[in-house]
């Protein structure tokens, strides 16, 4: 027996046999070509079909991963249709050096992923991987050659270096085991995908052979490792801990319509995060109580121009109308740092984490957040809405945003529209936030803690850059403190508080953020009935 070990992405146990996920070779033929003309049209023909494939492909992942999985197959889409630079270097390549339209395309869409790799940004540094991934896929077509066969006929642990955003979409889900790979972080495609599907995966396993193939093996996401061909007695002992993870997941499902209530009493509200529509059939399936976080950027990069008010007055009218009268929070544009759109033409920064983004792109385009609030204020006749401003660091923010919003308001007054009543919040993600969270608090209803961010501010840890990784700790005492400190402040001034950022599933803390005194929290729909389990066990009045 052969034990491997990595980093886990979730616990779980996936036991088969191992199939290694080998890209096919691509030769790239580089000598001259005459008829450049026949050339040309075969990459057009093969841009078209690719640029068709992405849209599949973001529906799809649209269904198994959420709005923030698709979102990149919408990037990759736009490089083929929007990228003129990328496109014309092609064509150069083809017409001017006489070469097969595979030479152009590698050798374009290489320097152009060179470009991308040498930013200072991390950000943008990430976009070279879609490029390949995008060049990969015009190459596929350009020379025939199926990838899907890669994965074989039967179910199996899939075994790669890393997969591409566009492979992990296009996987047979009911042959997927687990999945294991040499590279990748917590944040990455391959990850996202593991916890939107609760599938058993290991990345960053260094000692991945060639020789597992077809050899029996079993995941180990509770101990971080892969054993291949174990032993009979280890083979009995995990799958009776696969089956007892098997039977706990079937009891969660008996707590669905039932309360997140504490033994002692204490109900807290337990939310779902989403991206846009296709969502709300998660909220559902998962039982969740309401809304905490409609992130509602994704209806700005689904969209190839600015969306206009009546646009986005049908995307939040579905959402209220479907979940009516469950409470949905629907955080205004937070379009910047690592979400940029071309139409919005916004400027290259050398720290976009700390740039123009959020609300101060709202309050400097005053037209742009006044398409979006008006059509907020006109959705609220058809649910239970909240709106919640995101990167506040003042009170003058606030006051600012809700001048604005009540000028909205007074418009759509006169034009005779039914609107509905309505809480006004903030996200609470800098530590300016939290120092001035006592007079925050004063202006708004309600406070909801985004701790990927309040934590990347506080530890001065880009979230985006895998190295740092080992120096991130997102239990830090300093963050722990500043979401205590946050819920005191909301609730001296009756403001009610939630967290809706990663650490509100961390099932480790969920007796901690009670104990705190949180009303709301906030998670990935697939994380709502673990973590109402895990408040339903809790005693508070036991010492913690």
């Amino acid at each position: 027996m052969k034990v491997a070990t990595g980093k886990s992405i979730l616990n779980g146990i996936a036991i088969g046999k191992i199939r290694i996920y080998k890209v096919p070779e691509r030769v790239i033929n580089d000598s001259l070509i005459e008829d450049t003309d026949a050339e040309l049209e075969r990459f057009e023909a093969a841009r078209v079909r690719v640029q068709d494939q992405q849209m599949v492909l973001y529906e799809k992942a649209l269904v198994q991963a959420g709005e923030d999985a698709a979102g990149i197959f919408m990037f990759h889409y736009s490089l083929l249709d929007e990228d003129e630079d990328l496109y014309e270097a092609v064509n150069e390549i083809i017409t001017s050096q006489k070469r097969s339209a595979e030479y152009a395309v590698k050798t374009a869409f290489d320097n152009q992923a060179d470009v991308f790799s040498a930013m200072s940004d991390p950000y943008f540094q990430a976009r070279s991987t879609d490029v390949i991934d995008v060049e990969n896929d015009v190459l596929d077509v350009l020379m025939g050659l199926d990838t899907m066969s890669m994965q074989g006929t039967e179910p199996a642990i899939l075994v790669a270096d890393d997969f591409a955003p566009s492979e992990t979409v296009k996987l047979d889900k009911s042959l997927l085991l687990g999945m294991i790979t040499r590279e990748g972080s917590s944040n990455s495609h391959t990850a996202i995908l593991a916890r939107s599907m609760n599938l058993p995966t290991l990345i960053q396993c260094k000692d991945i052979e060639d020789d597992w193939d077809g050899k029996t093996a079993i995941l180990d996401g509770y101990n971080h490792c892969v054993y291949i061909d174990p032993t009979d007695d280890l083979m009995e002992s995990l799958s009776k801990k696969q089956q007892e993870d098997i039977r706990k997941e079937a009891l969660l499902q008996d707590l669905k319509g039932k309360s997140s209530t504490t033994i002692d009493g204490k109900t807290i509200r337990v939310y779902a995060n989403i991206g846009g529509p296709s969502d709300v059939g998660a909220v559902q399936v998962n039982d969740a109580e309401g809304v905490g976080l409609f992130r509602s950027e994704f209806v700005y990069l689904n969209s190839k121009t600015d969306p206009t008010e009546e646009e986005q007055f049908n995307a939040y009218r579905k959402v209220l109308e479907t979940l009516a009268p469950k409470q949905v929070v629907i955080r205004t544009c937070d379009i910047g740092a690592d979400k940029t759109i071309d139409y919005m033409e916004l400027d290259h920064e050398e720290n976009p984490a700390l740039g123009f983004r959020a609300v101060r792109i709202c309050l400097t385009r005053k037209d742009f957040f006044k398409r979006q609030l008006r059509a907020l204020l006109r959705a609220s006749a058809y649910g239970n809405l909240a709106i919640m401003f995101p990167m506040i660091i003042s009170v003058r923010e606030v006051v600012e945003c809700k001048a604005i919003l009540e000028e909205c308001r007074q418009e759509l007054k006169n034009e005779g529209v039914q609107m509905g009543e309505i809480e006004v919040g903030i996200m609470v993600e800098t530590p300016a936030a939290v120092l001035c969270a006592d007079e925050l608090a004063e202006e708004v209803d309600f406070f909801s803690i985004g701790t990927n961010d309040l934590t990347q501010y506080t530890c001065a840890i880009d979230r985006q850059n895998a190295k740092l990784e080992p120096f991130s700790d997102t239990h830090h005492p300093a963050v722990l403190r500043a979401i205590s400190m946050t819920i005191e402040a909301g609730h001296r001034h009756n403001c009610w508080v939630g967290i809706c950022g990663e650490l509100g599933a961390d099932l480790s803390l969920t007796e901690t953020f009670l104990r705190m005194g949180i009303d709301e929290l906030s998670v990935n729909p697939t994380s709502i009935l673990p973590l109402r389990k895990a408040i339903r066990g809790i005693d508070l009045r036991a010492e913690g």
